[in-house]
C-alpha cells in the first residue's frame, strides 16, 4: 500500500498566512457538486479526480436535461463532486473502513456510486487498500475492469518562445535537475531562470506521476524496473529538480493557470496535462504570450475510467443507473464534450476536438512511448522520500485576526482549525505564529517537536476576541519579518486569516501594496502572499485581500466554519 495519507504539512522555511473571518465560500475548482433541485428521482453520485471535473458536470447537465430513467420507471439524475485524485482515494477508504467498523451503514447518503480517479496508479491504489479492508471481495473494481471515460498525457508547459529549447533537450528533468537558465539547456534560449511547478504528489495525480516521471528521468530507468534502493540512491538528483519549485498545490488546471497569470518569472516550466495546456491558453487576450506543451519522449498517460463499485452501498437501481450513465459518458456526444474540454476521447473512432492544434499549444499527433507505473512498494518509498527529503522546505508565517468581530462562533473555529494545523507540523516543520487586533504581536516560532507543538497550541489558547484590525500594518510586519528570516532554499510566503476590513493601520492599501512588490517573483525574495477572508459576506472587502494575495503569485480564499479545515489543509499543501 503506497498512498500517504494527506496531512496539514508545513516545511522548515516560513511563509505567510492572512486570515479573513466575513469572507462567503470559494468553491474549490472544481470541486462543487452540480444543483440536483430541479431533477425528479433518485440521485446517483459520481466522485470524480480534478481532470475530469468539469467534464462530469457537463455532460451531467446534458444527461439531467434528458430525464433519464430504468426500465422500470423509476427516474435519477447525476451529480459529480471532484476532489484531487488522493484525496478521492482516502474519502472511499475511510468510508469503508467506517462501513467495516459498523460507524457508517451502507445505505448512507454520502455513499458515491460511481468513482473515478485521474490515473490507473491511484486506482490500483485504491483496489489496494479496500481489499486490505475487505479482503476477498473485489468491491473496487481492477484497471481493466473499469471503462475508459477520456485520457490525458503528461507533458511540460512552457512559453512559446521557451518551447523550442526544451524540446532539443533528450532528458528534460535531468536538464531540471542540472540547470539554472533555459539557455543553460539551450543556448539559443534566453537566460531567464528556471522555476517549475508541479502538483503534491501526496494529493494530485499529476503530481504523483510527474514525481515517479522524475525517479525514471535521474536513473535512465522505466518506472517499472525502478527498485527501493534505486529511490534512496537517486533522491539527492530529484532533490535538485525539487529545488527549482515556485510552489505545489492540488489542481494541475490552475497551477497551469497561474503560469499564465503571474508569468514567465514566477514559474517557466510546469508538468502538467495536456489538457491543462489547452485549457490555460483558452480565452489569452490578443498579444500576450502563449504556452506550449513538450511532450517527453516517454511520458505517463492518465487514463480516467468509471469504477461502478461491487459493493453494499450500491443498490441494484443505483447499479442499473451508473451503467446507464457509463454508457453515456462513452457516447459519441459526450466523448465529442470531452475533446471540445481538451480530453482525449476514451472510446476509438472518435475525433479530436477543434482545440487540438497548435493555436491551443497543442500536436494532435504527438507521439511518446507511454510509461508504465512502478511496484506499489517503490512508490510508496519515492513518497516517503519526497516528504522526508526531497520536498522543497517552506517557511510560512501565519497571520491571525483576533480583532473583536471575531467573538462569538468566530474564533473557537479558527482556533480548532489551527490546532489540527500545529498538531500535524512534522519533526522539521517550522511555522511563525502573529496575533493582531489593534496591537501586532510578536511572532511565536513553532516546529513540530512535542515541546514546539504545545508552544503552538499555548499560542491558540491565548488568543482573545478584542480591539481593532490593522490589517495593512500587520501584513507588512508579517513580510518585514519573513524578509529578514528567509529561507534561501525555500518556500517563503506568508497567509493571513482576517474577517474584517482593515481599521486604524498607519500603512495605507497604495503604500503597501509598492511594499509588496519589492518582495515579490520579480524580486530576489520571492515572498509569495495567500489571504483568507473568513465568515460572513459584507464584513470585510474580498477585492482588497484579492489584490494583496495576487500581487504576490498566491491567490485569495473565502472559508466559514464549515469549510476552514479544508481550506486550510490545500493552503498548506501548496508549501
Amino acid at each position: 500500500m503506497f498512498f500517504l495519507q494527506p496531512r496539514i504539512h508545513l516545511g522548515i522555511s516560513l511563509g505567510f498566512v492572512l486570515f479573513c473571518t466575513g469572507c462567503a465560500p470559494t468553491p474549490t475548482p472544481g470541486g462543487n457538486s452540480n444543483s440536483s433541485a430541479r431533477f425528479p428521482g433518485f440521485e446517483v453520485k459520481f466522485l470524480v479526480g480534478s481532470a475530469l471535473g468539469d467534464f462530469c458536470q457537463q455532460a451531467a447537465a446534458q444527461l439531467n436535461a434528458q430525464g433519464p430513467k430504468l426500465q422500470n420507471g423509476n427516474a435519477f439524475y447525476l451529480t459529480c463532486t471532484a476532489q484531487g485524485s488522493g484525496d478521492v482515494v482516502t474519502a472511499m477508504v475511510n468510508r469503508t473502513q467506517q462501513l467495516r467498523d459498523g460507524t457508517l451503514p451502507s445505505d448512507a447518503a454520502d455513499w458515491p456510486t460511481l468513482v473515478s480517479v485521474d490515473g490507473d496508479i491511484f486506482q490500483s491504489q485504491l483496489v489496494d487498500q479496500v481489499n486490505q479492508i475487505f479482503p476477498g471481495q473485489d468491491y473496487i473494481p481492477e484497471v481493466t475492469d473499469a471503462p475508459l471515460i477520456a485520457n490525458s498525457p503528461m507533458v511540460l508547459m512552457t512559453q512559446a518562445d521557451l518551447a523550442p529549447g526544451l524540446r532539443k533537450v533528450a532528458n528534460p528533468f535531468s536538464g531540471l535537475a542540472t540547470a539554472k537558465t533555459h539557455q543553460a539547456l539551450d543556448g539559443a534560449s534566453q537566460p531567464i531562470p528556471i522555476h517549475y511547478v508541479h502538483t503534491a504528489p501526496t494529493r494530485s495525480n499529476s503530481g504523483l506521476l510527474t514525481l515517479i516521471a522524475q525517479f525514471a528521468a535521474v536513473s535512465n530507468k522505466r518506472p517499472e524496473q525502478l527498485t527501493v534502493a534505486d529511490v534512496k540512491q537517486f533522491q539527492g538528483q530529484v532533490q535538485q529538480i525539487q529545488s527549482k519549485i515556485t510552489r505545489y498545490g492540488t489542481s494541475t488546471d490552475s497551477l497551469a493557470k497561474s503560469m499564465v497569470k503571474n508569468g514567465v518569472f514566477w514559474a517557466s516550466v510546469g508538468s502538467v496535462y495536456e489538457s491543462s495546456v489547452i485549457a490555460a491558453n483558452t480565452g489569452i487576450p490578443a498579444g500576450q504570450a502563449r504556452y506550449e506543451a513538450v511532450y517527453p519522449k516517454a511520458t505517463f498517460t492518465s487514463n480516467m475510467r468509471a469504477m461502478l463499485p461491487k459493493a453494499p452501498w450500491v443498490s441494484p437501481d443505483e447499479k442499473a443507473a451508473a451503467e446507464q450513465v457509463i454508457e453515456y459518458l462513452r457516447s459519441p456526444a459526450a466523448q465529442a464534450l470531452a475533446t471540445s474540454l481538451g480530453l482525449r476521447p476514451g472510446v476509438p473512432g472518435i475525433p479530436l476536438g477543434a482545440k487540438f492544434t497548435k493555436a491551443f499549444g497543442v500536436d494532435p499527433q504527438a507521439r511518446y512511448d507511454s510509461y508504465r507505473a512502478p511496484q506499489p512498494a517503490v512508490v510508496s518509498a519515492m513518497l516517503s522520500s519526497w516528504e522526508a527529503y526531497a520536498k522543497k522546505p517552506s517557511k510560512v508565517v501565519l497571520v491571525v485576526d483576533s480583532s473583536g468581530s471575531m467573538a462569538g462562533e468566530k474564533l473557537p473555529a479558527v482556533q480548532s482549525t489551527l490546532q489540527t494545523y500545529i498538531n500535524n507540523l512534522g519533526a522539521k516543520d517550522q511555522v511563525a505564529l502573529i496575533d493582531f487586533d489593534t496591537e501586532i504581536q510578536s511572532p511565536v516560532l513553532v516546529d513540530g517537536t512535542p515541546a514546539g507543538k504545545t508552544k503552538g497550541i499555548e499560542f491558540i489558547g491565548s488568543l482573545q476576541a478584542r480591539g481593532g484590525t490593522k490589517l495593512y500594518d500587520a501584513a507588512i510586519y508579517g513580510r518585514n519579518w519573513l524578509s529578514k528570516n528567509l529561507r534561501p532554499d525555500g518556500i517563503n510566503a506568508v497567509v493571513i486569516l482576517t474577517d474584517g476590513e482593515d481599521s486604524g493601520s498607519q500603512v495605507t492599501l497604495n503604500t503597501l501594496q509598492a511594499e509588496l512588490q519589492k518582495s515579490g517573483f520579480s524580486s530576489d525574495q520571492r515572498i509569495a502572499f495567500f489571504t483568507v477572508g473568513y465568515g460572513n459576506a459584507g464584513e470585510f472587502n474580498p477585492d482588497v485581500l484579492k489584490q494583496i494575495a495576487e500581487l504576490n503569485g498566491g491567490y485569495y480564499s473565502q472559508g466559514d466554519p464549515a469549510s476552514i479545515a479544508r481550506l486550510m489543509a490545500n493552503l498548506q499543501t501548496e508549501f
